[in-house]
Order: C-alpha cells, then structure tokens, then sequence
C-alpha cells in the first residue's frame, strides 16, 4: 500500500520540475520582450524629458519637450487635429459598415462563400499596395473614380490635391478594407443561438424586432471590441498617408498639411530630424490619448454591453 504522507511531496516536486520547465521554455520570449518591448518603453519616457538627436548623448531638459508641443509646436496641433477628424469619421463609419456586411454575409445567400472572400480580400493586402493602387483610382485627372462620373457628365471632385478632400479620400481608401470587420462581426453573429429568434418568431416579433432586441444585445461584446480596436487603428493611421505623400500627392504633408497625422509628423521628427527626444515625448501623449479614450469607452459599456452568463448552478 502506498505511503498517502508522500504524496503531497512528490506532487510539490513535479509542480516545480514543471514549472522550470514551462519557464525555460518561455525564456527566449521573455528576453525578447525585455530587450525589444519593455526596454524600449522605459527609455522612451526617459528620452521624451531629453534632448536627445541619436549623434550625441540625451540631455536632460525636464519638462521643455511636452512645453513646445502644447504651446509652440502648431504642426502638432495640426497632426492632432488630422488625426481626430480621421477617427471621428473612420471609427463610426468601419463600425456600421462592418456590421451591415457582416449581417448580409450572413444570409443564406447565393455564392455566400465568394461574397465573404471578396469583401474580405482588401483586408489582407498590403498597405502600401492599398495606398498606390487607390493613387490611381483617386486621381483627379484620370482616375477610375472620375472617370466614371464624366461618363455621365458629373465632374469629380480634386480628391488628393485639395486640402478639403484629402483626408475625406483616406477615409474612403480606409473603408474599402472594412472586410478585417466584418469577418469579426460575422462570428459573433454565428455564435447567437438560433433558438432565441425561433421563440421569438413565434412570439410574433418581425425581423426588425429580433435584429433589435435580440442580435444587437448579443453582439454588443463584439461591437465593443471592434469599436476599441478601431481607436487604436485609426489614431494610428501612418501608411496610406506616408505613401500618398511621398509619392508627390502634395508638397510637405499633402495640400495645407491636410495629410500630417499624428504618427506620420512623430515619424518625421524622429527619422527626419533626428529629434527623439521630442518623438519620444509625442509618443507618450498619444499613448494617454489612446489610454484615455480606451478607458471612457470600458465606463460607457457598462450601460450598453451584455455578456451572456451561465444560469445559476452551472452549465
């Protein structure tokens, strides 16, 4: 018969074996992360109180950096100001659209299959592949756009060479990849028991009534989630307008700077002029942007987000 004062020993001892083992397997990782990701973090809210231009040692200069931004920096409020008025049409419009394709892809429809692949193609493209190809279609001479509305006698706008319709055209580039959404959309929506819209079909609620009441609370998880991750993208936006700017779309940032977004002037300061210190320091004021628009969004959702519980006693 087996010594039972034994046991709890031999279990503590394979909780350890096991323990160093999952912990050296994970070592690599945890280096890298270190090394790449945390250090880095650490030093740039280091750096963002320096002056600090990568040829010569940082020099602390306490505050001076975060001064110039808020007070005599007017391309950072312009960058501010680009980068908000792309999200506050970009995170509203992926949102809706999203969810519209996703309820459409939904439905037993014919070449339901083909529809989904095609609408969520765009997504897995490159951004700088998206940003050329929509040069050409945008493009106030002979872009595809254009060119089609002068089939019925409409002149089309100037789109990139205007400052009042440069970043309205990067938001219409970004919803051509609204696919990544929809695809998020359409598993919450596969996820909804059937069983809840068949009572309620016999209870006599019409399509309207069950996408109301019923999809929309059950989604709201995945809404939020999309709604999250949309903030981050979008003050995040970089590729399309470096791309588009660079290409020779506008002189310095587009037409009056209308393309400087946020990402794109931090870029500029830190690999253009050197200056990474005051990158740095742009960096850390993005990220409490981020942080703060992130955490009013988890106070709201308390009023509008529903998760399913198991009933009492378990599943």
């Amino acid at each position: 018969m087996p010594d039972l004062r034994t046991a709890p020993t031999r279990r503590s001892a394979r909780f350890w074996r096991d323990a160093f083992t999952g912990y050296g397997m994970a070592t690599p990782w945890f280096i890298g992360f270190l090394v790449f990701t945390a250090g880095p973090i650490v030093l740039s809210l280091f750096y963002s109180f320096t002056a600090y231009q990568i040829t010569t040692p940082p020099r602390w200069i306490g505050l001076a950096n975060y001064r110039i931004l808020f007070f005599d920096d007017p391309k950072f409020r312009i960058s501010l100001y680009n980068t908000a008025y792309y999200a506050g049409l970009v995170v509203p419009l992926t949102v809706i659209n999203g969810l519209f394709l996703a309820t459409l892809m939904n439905q037993n429809i014919p070449c339901r299959a083909l529809f989904r692949t095609i609408y969520y193609l765009p997504s897995v493209i490159s951004g700088v592949a998206n940003a050329m190809l929509w040069l050409w279609v945008l493009n106030p001479r002979y872009g595809l756009i254009n060119t089609m509305l002068s089939w019925f006698g409409i002149k089309g706008p100037p789109w990139l060479s205007s400052a009042e319709w440069a970043k309205p055209s990067l938001v219409v580039m970004s919803l051509w990849g609204v696919g990544g959404t929809m695809i998020i959309y359409l598993a919450g929506l596969q996820g909804i028991p059937q069983h809840l819209h068949e009572a309620a079909e016999i209870d006599g609620a019409n399509a309207w009534q069950r996408y109301w009441r019923i999809t929309v609370p059950m989604l709201s998880p995945t809404i939020f989630f999309n709604i999250i991750t949309t903030i981050i993208g979008s003050f995040q936006v970089f590729t399309q307008a470096y791309v588009w700017v660079e290409s020779g779309v506008g002189m310095g940032a587009g037409p009056r700077d209308s393309l400087l977004f946020y990402v794109l002037y931090l870029f500029r300061r830190a690999f253009g002029e050197l200056q990474m210190g005051y990158a740095s320091a742009m960096a850390w004021i993005l990220f409490v942007i981020i942080l703060v628009l992130t955490l009013v969004q988890f106070r709201i959702a308390r009023y509008w987000v529903h998760y399913e519980t198991a009933p009492e006693g378990g599943i």
